[in-house]
């Protein structure tokens, strides 16, 4: 998950995200003593700074529907027929997506128990909702959904409307479609393409790699004017909110890093212990180096060639089942992306004031692990892919603006995160596939470990 193709883009963007808060404090300290400065910065941010981070925003908001439908039909595509794929197929879907459930109901088990929203006052939250989007009566729709609960007849309206596009193209200029119906018509397209002729699936497959390799590009261009929008929006968020919203930022920070250490070094010592024989303590050891390439990178494929050389060398893994397990993690089993993904919608519906209930968390866990796997071939693309998640949840979109300036230090734990659950997973499959075989299990100390 590497934040564009510019190597300088993240330090630029944190450099920003430095100057907006340091920018943002002073003039809230001015202000004390020149209430008449504050003033006119507050309107300087609304004439002036708040469009340029729209701009931003809405470069990511145009690519939402179209990213979302090629990617996940074609990671379905390129699936094949799961029928054909066996028992080692079978075992690896069934880890990844165990994997990343498990994740995100941690995130949001931290989330619901920190809940650093919260921590802004009912004024802030107030005035944040005057600031962005105009969400009054979303929220209000919102709560209505959430008092009321989720039938299974809403459950059905809510994934399979009777009107398909005019469901996710949405019945406003200012606001998002919703992206369930799409999520599950893009999952529909790509079973039905695997049925298709060989040929006329190569078709279908380069048809819609390319629609998303020009949709990334559009996302490369926003990426572009981050440096310059982040901060900007930052410094606009502060002098017109106050400082509540850099504390709740810095606990928000603080407890997905966390969350996301819980799960790499909790979660997969668990599934080291159930079924393989290699201690935590060895493991990590034997696999630390990928780790930090991984955090530094952030990129789990530039990652991919070196994850390949432990699996085998030091952690005795077959060479066929490495094969096809690790590159197929590097763009499906993406734990920490889809952690960050449920994390983000609750603290943003916390910051508005939304209360989802628990029906809704339950569906959140289910969309956020969807959104990572189409997401995961995506340079930055987990950025307008949240923003349809919140727009899902009657979230106003543009609350994703507020912890833009701390992706970057966030995108080098979820990766650090994914490729650890990839190599973990890898090793597990390995271990249950040589148990059916009756093949020894490798074990700390063979294969060079």
């Amino acid at each position: 998950m590497s934040s564009g193709s510019d190597p300088k883009l993240a330090n630029r963007i944190l450099r920003g995200l430095a100057i907006g808060v340091v920018a943002g404090l002073i003039t809230l300290a001015l202000g004390r003593v020149w209430p008449e400065a504050l003033e006119f910065m507050r309107k300087v941010s609304v004439n002036f700074l708040d469009p340029l981070g729209q701009v931003f925003l809405r470069l990511l908001f145009f690519v939402i529907v179209p990213l979302v439908f090629a990617s996940l039909a074609s990671g379905v595509l390129q699936l094949g027929q799961p029928s054909k794929l066996g028992p080692l197929a079978g075992r690896t879907f069934l880890f990844f997506f165990l994997n990343m459930g498990v994740a995100v109901a941690l995130g949001l088990i931290v989330m619901n128990v920190v809940r650093p929203g919260d921590m802004i006052d009912a004024a802030t939250k107030t005035e944040i909702l005057n600031n962005y989007g105009g969400a009054a009566q979303t929220i209000a729709e919102n709560k209505k959904q959430a008092q009321e609960g989720l039938s299974l007849m809403t459950v059905v309206e809510m994934f399979m409307p009777r009107n398909l596009f005019n469901a996710f193209v949405g019945n406003s200029r200012n606001a998002l479609g919703d992206m369930l119906p799409l999520i599950v018509f893009a999952i529909l397209v790509g079973v039905a393409g695997t049925k298709l002729a060989l040929e006329r699936q190569k078709g279908m497959l380069a048809a819609l790699e390319t629609v998303s390799e020009a949709m990334t590009g559009i996302v490369h261009l926003a990426l572009r004017l981050a440096p310059y929008a982040v901060p900007a929006m930052i410094y606009s968020v502060i002098v017109r909110v106050g400082i509540d919203i850099v504390i709740a930022l810095g606990v928000f920070v603080l407890s997905c890093v966390t969350v996301m250490l819980i799960h790499l070094f909790g979660t997969m010592s668990l599934w080291l212990r159930v079924w393989t024989k290699w201690s935590p303590r060895a493991y990590f050891s034997a696999i630390k180096d990928v780790l930090v390439t991984a955090f530094s990178t952030s990129s789990s494929a530039a990652t991919l060639p070196a994850a390949l050389e432990n699996a085998t060398t030091k952690l005795g893994i077959a060479p066929s089942t490495a094969g096809f397990v690790l590159p197929l993690g590097t763009t499906m089993n993406m734990a920490g992306t889809a952690l960050f993904e449920g994390c983000v919608v609750l603290f943003i519906a916390q910051v508005y004031g939304l209360h989802l209930a628990a029906e809704q968390q339950i569906i959140l866990v289910l969309l956020a692990v969807l959104s990572a796997v189409a997401a995961a071939a995506i340079p930055g693309g987990s950025l307008p892919l949240i923003a349809g998640l919140l727009a899902s949840f009657g979230i106003p979109a543009e609350g994703i603006g507020i912890i833009l300036g701390v992706d970057r230090i966030l995108d080098m734990c979820r990766t650090a995160t994914n490729v650890g659950c990839d190599i973990t997973t890898t090793l597990v499959v390995d271990s249950l596939v040589k148990k059916s075989d009756g093949t020894p299990l490798s074990a700390p100390g063979q294969n060079g470990a």
